[in-house]
């Protein structure tokens, strides 16, 4: 059972001492395991994901499970180029226009190269180039547009767009857009940049009327708290960066829906004078909470790490029943490499617990 108290402004729910809840998905004696992401099929059971050998880069490992992330496969064949990854590797759904479904996995630096699934995940394509340009953690995020195309995001620091390996002051958010399901991407257009904050690792949502496009980014530079931009125009255009609340503040984002309205965000927390700097948390509250940069709902925490901050980017995926797997990779076993590891919980799990502590 997760322990639960009063956490500055709302209740912080910590499960990081509930080892019932944990599952490893993946182990190996010193060897560094990272960086994860997962894609859940339409049938709420069937899950992929894909993760590096190493800091980023290194070699794509894939596994698969056939029951929400509670067990997983043995490590799965994957193409030759697979080996080649120089980046975190990230996986989405899409469909196309005649309705054919593929998974694509991403991997970026320059270029940024994508291989494909059209049998939902049995056989896939060898990492192929999508365009001239490259970018780090790519693609950080996708959502699809209501005129059905495909936009994805990423950043770079100078370096890899053009491949120049020149180190800019600035960051810089793009976006791509996909007419045909993911299969091909056009070239990246400008999001967002601050001129002495280092925006990056965009996530993507839409408001629940379906009206407003927001960003979340995390900040690098250090100086800021992570940071939130909004579209009324399908991301035509965007309004000026503006900071979130210390209890968003970190890398990595990801968020999705549970079916009352809330939002759940899995990712690092980075914020300065936090007890939990350098954990793997989430946050809940409402989308009128980022409107309004307000504190939210809860507080999560799912697991400590033991070294510094490296863990938490995250993976997030809602099952059927509303239960939540979010999985990552972290030190979570002191003086030993990061693993990837994962939890299953409820959103009405939480509520019952803070409501018999009073809170």
């Amino acid at each position: 059972m997760p322990t639960v108290q009063e956490a500055s402004s709302i209740p912080f729910i910590d499960f990081a001492h509930d080892v019932s809840r944990h599952v490893v998905v993946d182990r190996e004696a010193d060897q560094y395991l990272g960086h994860p992401t997962t894609v859940l099929l339409e049938d709420g059971r069937t899950m992929w994901i894909v993760y590096p050998k190493g800091h980023g880069r290194g070699a794509i490992v894939l596994k698969h499970s056939g029951d929400g992330g509670r067990t997983w496969s043995e490590r799965l064949p994957v193409p030759e180029t697979w080996a080649s990854s120089k980046e975190v590797p990230t996986l989405y759904r899409t469909v196309d226009e005649i309705g054919c479904k593929r998974l694509l996995m991403f991997s970026g630096l320059y270029p940024i190269r994508s291989a494909l699934s059209e049998d939902d995940g049995a056989t896939w394509s060898e990492l192929e180039p999508i365009g001239n340009y490259g970018g780090i953690v790519a693609m950080s995020d996708l959502i699809r547009l209501k005129d059905r195309r495909y936009v994805a995001l990423f950043h770079d620091d100078g370096r890899f767009l053009n491949n120049s390996m020149q180190k800019s002051e600035e960051f810089v958010v793009y976006a791509v857009y996909s007419n045909d399901g993911g299969v091909t991407w056009g070239q990246p257009i400008e999001i967002v940049r601050h001129q002495s904050a280092h925006l990056c690792e965009p996530c993507i949502l839409r408001s629940p009327d379906g009206n407003q496009l927001c960003i979340i980014l995390r900040e690098n530079s250090r100086k800021y708290n992570s940071m939130v931009i909004f579209s009324d125009d399908e991301g035509k255009n965007w309004t000026k960066p503006r900071e979130l609340p210390d209890l968003l503040t970190g890398d990595r984002h990801q968020s999705l829906y549970v079916k009352d309205g809330r939002i759940l965000i899995s990712f690092r927390d980075m914020a300065r004078e936090s007890s939990t700097w350098g954990d793997w948390v989430g946050w809940v509250g409402t989308y009128e909470d980022l409107v309004y940069g307000n504190d939210g709902q809860y507080k999560l925490r799912f697991m400590i790490n033991n070294k510094g901050s490296d863990c938490a980017y995250p993976a997030l995926e809602l099952l059927p029943d509303q239960i939540i797997f979010t999985s990552t990779y972290g030190h979570w076993t002191e003086n030993e490499e990061p693993y990837i590891a994962g939890i299953h919980f409820t959103m009405d799990e939480i509520d019952l617990y803070v409501d018999e502590k009073g809170l």
